[in-house]
């Protein structure tokens, strides 16, 4: 899980490791890796492994390194959360620096393909694997001054669609991808400092919507888009990925 310390990630990594999965966390700082190891080893659950890796200037050999390492600890791959995320700074792209572009780049699309890519071998070889891109509404919906953040996420969404499109005949590969919305967590505090939080979704109340994406779905239901909002106001919430490329056309 990428992001395993971050506002979605954490609680996220506390369910998958209560039911009993072997979860890896990745993140950057590793005094917070080590902190949600600590906690998930405390309540009895199954010993995490930690990956601290800077995805801004992660490189292949350190992908190829990070797949060995899985290989060697685990033998095979379950389920695969995409959750870090770079935000950068808002404002006109004027004011958006070259060096800011590729960081949002580096972290929110090439890490993702990256991790995917050294990840597939162990994934292939699990009874049922499912892969999840946490996407976001300006990726989707792109706004002013949301430029390196929104295009970096239009990026993933169109590599999430990509991989829907080429495992679709894979018959243990799943690949769906979630738009969070608005939630209580530090990106958004981050976007809309002066937002009132206390109206907003807590991102524990995606952990059911994603453990079902990584455990409870059918291949027949996978290569989907969810809007989480809606998921979470019972309201149909489920896209095919494939509309996202040229409006579903061929």
């Amino acid at each position: 899980m990428s992001g395993a310390s971050g506002g979605l990630g954490r609680p996220l990594a506390l369910a998958c490791a209560a039911h009993g999965a072997t979860v890896v966390l990745h993140g950057r700082v590793v005094r917070k890796l080590e902190a949600l190891y600590d906690e998930i080893v405390a309540t009895g659950h199954p010993q995490p492994t930690i990956l601290p890796l800077d995805l801004a200037t992660a490189t292949r050999a350190d992908y190829d390194t990070v797949a060995g390492a899985l290989r060697a600890q685990l033998g095979r791959l379950d389920g695969l959360i995409h959750a870090a995320a770079y935000l950068g700074s808002l404002g006109p792209i004027e004011h958006q620096s070259p060096e800011m572009w590729k960081t949002a780049f580096d972290i929110n699309v090439t890490a993702a393909v990256a991790l995917t890519r050294a990840s597939l071998p162990l994934l292939a070889a699990a009874a049922d694997a499912s892969v999840v891109f946490t996407l976001d509404t300006r990726g989707i919906a792109p706004r002013a001054f949301w430029g390196a953040y929104a295009a970096s996420k239009a990026a993933l969404a169109a590599l999430a669609a990509t991989l829907a499109d080429e495992w679709e005949t894979r018959p243990a590969l799943r690949v769906n991808a979630v738009v969070p919305g608005p939630m209580n967590s530090p990106l958004r505090a981050r976007s809309h400092p002066g937002e009132e939080k206390s109206a907003l979704p807590v991102p524990a109340a995606l952990v059911p919507l994603y453990l079902h994406l990584l455990a409870g779905q059918s291949k027949g239901e996978s290569g989907v888009l969810v809007d989480a909002r809606a998921w979470l106001d019972g309201q149909p919430a489920s896209t095919p990925l494939a509309t996202l490329s040229m409006g579903g056309r061929p």
